[in-house]
């Protein structure tokens, strides 16, 4: 039975998807990825397309994913498609946390949890979860912690799809490129 495999690996609460006649998922972040395709994948062969999150979020994790997607969809000879992260989130206003003290959203784009109008939304993902108490104190909505619309759904991932595999980054990796040498 010919299977599609999709992921994002984009947040803390990434997620894995193995879809046939039924969905098979579960959640797992960057470094449970392998051992999650394993889990739900009973037989690698019956892979005949693979769908990967391209953030934005963790740059290290997005990198994960995304390496590993392209590495099953060559090693397999299959193709390969990609989505926003952003778009794989239902029921509120994505919000990713972008560490340093900064969420990503739709745009998409990064800034201060601050900066967001959340006036009666309701916001998911895991920067709501983590700056809850400042989205909550300007009048926002964020499903308890456990809630699974904080969870990227690789379901979403499949609808949004395209032939796009390069990361979606944001702003500028924390690492910088060597000074040259004289």
């Amino acid at each position: 039975m010919k299977t599609t495999l999709a992921f994002d690996t984009a947040t803390s609460f990434g997620a894995v998807c193995a879809l046939a006649t039924g969905a098979r998922a579960r959640r797992a972040n960057a470094r449970e990825l392998l051992a999650a395709v394993g889990e739900l994948v009973d037989d690698p062969a019956q892979l005949e397309r693979v769908v990967a999150g391209r953030g934005p979020g963790s740059f290290t994790s997005v990198r994960i994913g995304l390496a590993t997607a392209r590495s099953l969809a060559q090693a397999l000879g299959v193709p390969l498609a990609g989505a926003s992260t952003l778009d794989a989130f239902a029921g509120g206003v994505p919000v990713v946390d972008a560490r340093r003290g900064e969420v990503f959203t739709s745009g998409p784009r990064v800034c201060d949890p601050d900066e967001l109008e959340v006036e009666g939304c309701t916001l998911v993902g895991d920067g709501a979860v983590r700056y809850r108490s400042r989205f909550e104190a300007r009048g926002a909505v964020v499903p308890p912690d456990d809630d699974p619309v904080h969870v990227p759904d690789p379901l979403l991932l499949l609808d949004h799809a395209s032939g796009d595999v390069d990361p979606l980054y944001v702003r500028d990796p924390d690492a910088a490129a060597p000074p040259e040498r004289a």
